[in-house]
C-alpha cells in the first residue's frame, strides 16, 4: 500500500467515520463548529449586538468557513470517487454550507443564509451511533420517493383544481373595483390556494352570496384534498418500513462516502466499493 493511499485512508476514516476515537472526536467537534457558526450568525442579525461586536463576528464568521471548506475538500480527497460524495445529499449540503459566505461580496445579505448549515446537524444520528434513526431516516426516504409519481398527479389535479375555481371567482367576484381584492386572475388563483389549503389569510375574500357559496365548498375540499397526501405516503412508510426491517449501520464506504448498508454487508451496495 503507497504512502499516499495510506494517508487518504487515514484521513477518511477520521471523517467519515464514527466508529473510531479519532472519528467520533471529529465529528463531535464539527458538530459544535456548526452549531457556534449558526449561533454567530443569528447573534449578527441583532442589531445592538451587530453594532457592538461587528469586528468579531465577522472575523469568527470567516473563520468558520475556512474550517468547513478545509473540511469539504478533504472529504472530496479522502475518496475514491469525488463525484459520488460531490453530488450527494450531504455533499450538496456541505458545499451550500460554505457558498453563501463566499457570496457575500456579489449578494447582499446571502451570509445569513449560512444556517442552512444547520442540515449538517443531521450526522449527529451517525456520530452517537443512533443506527435505529438512521434506520427510520431510511424508511421516510424511500417512502417518499416511492410515492412521488401519485403525489406528482395529486399535486396537478390540486392546480387545475384551484385555476379553475380562482377563474370562476374572478367572474363572480372580480373586476379593478373589487371590493374582495379579486383584481385579477392570478390573485384569485392565490385566493383559491390559500383557500384549499384552509389556510385562510383573510387578505381576499368574496362578498357575494355566490361568492361565499363557493368559497365554503372549496373549503369543506380543502379538508378532503389535505388527507390524500397523508395517505398515500403512509402506504409507502409500511412498505418501506417492511423493507428495511433486517436493520443497518452507520458505516461510510470509502469510495462514494454512501452509508446505510446492511448489518452483515462487505461491500457497497450502491458502488461495489469494498467496506
Amino acid at each position: 500500500m503507497s504512502r499516499a493511499k495510506e494517508i487518504r485512508d487515514r484521513v477518511h476514516e477520521i471523517i467519515f467515520e464514527a466508529d473510531t476515537p479519532a472519528g467520533k472526536a471529529f465529528d463531535v467537534g464539527l458538530l459544535i463548529a456548526i452549531v457556534s457558526s449558526v449561533m454567530v450568525v443569528m447573534l449578527e442579525s441583532v442589531k445592538e449586538i451587530r453594532e457592538q461586536f461587528a469586528s468579531e463576528l465577522q472575523w469568527a464568521e470567516w473563520i468558520f468557513t475556512a474550517l468547513f471548506t478545509v473540511e469539504y475538500l478533504l472529504r472530496i480527497y479522502s475518496v475514491q470517487k469525488p463525484h459520488k460524495y460531490i453530488f450527494s445529499f450531504y455533499g450538496i449540503v456541505d458545499l451550500l454550507a460554505i457558498l453563501p459566505s463566499f457570496l457575500q461580496p456579489f449578494v447582499a445579505g446571502s451570509r445569513y443564509l449560512v444556517t442552512i448549515r444547520t442540515l449538517r446537524l443531521l450526522r449527529i444520528f451517525r456520530v452517537l451511533k443512533l443506527a435505529n434513526y438512521v434506520v427510520q431516516g431510511q424508511v421516510i426516504s424511500r417512502a417518499l420517493r416511492a410515492s412521488r409519481a401519485k403525489i406528482t398527479v395529486f399535486l396537478i389535479a390540486v392546480m387545475t383544481l384551484v385555476v379553475i375555481v380562482g377563474s370562476i371567482m374572478y367572474v363572480i367576484e372580480g373586476g379593478e373595483e373589487s371590493q374582495g381584492g379579486f383584481t385579477s386572475i392570478p390573485r384569485s388563483i392565490y385566493w383559491a390556494i390559500v383557500t384549499v389549503t384552509t389556510v385562510g389569510y383573510g387578505d381576499i375574500a368574496p362578498v357575494s352570496d355566490l361568492g361565499q357559496a363557493l368559497s365554503a365548498v372549496l373549503m369543506i375540499m380543502g379538508y378532503g384534498i389535505i388527507a390524500v397526501p397523508t395517505g398515500i405516503v403512509s402506504v409507502e412508510l409500511t412498505q418501506a418500513q417492511k423493507e428495511l426491517e433486517a436493520g443497518l449501520n452507520t458505516i461510510s464506504c470509502p469510495v462514494c462516502s454512501r452509508e446505510g448498508h446492511d448489518n452483515d454487508a462487505t461491500f457497497c451496495k450502491y458502488c461495489g466499493g469494498e467496506l
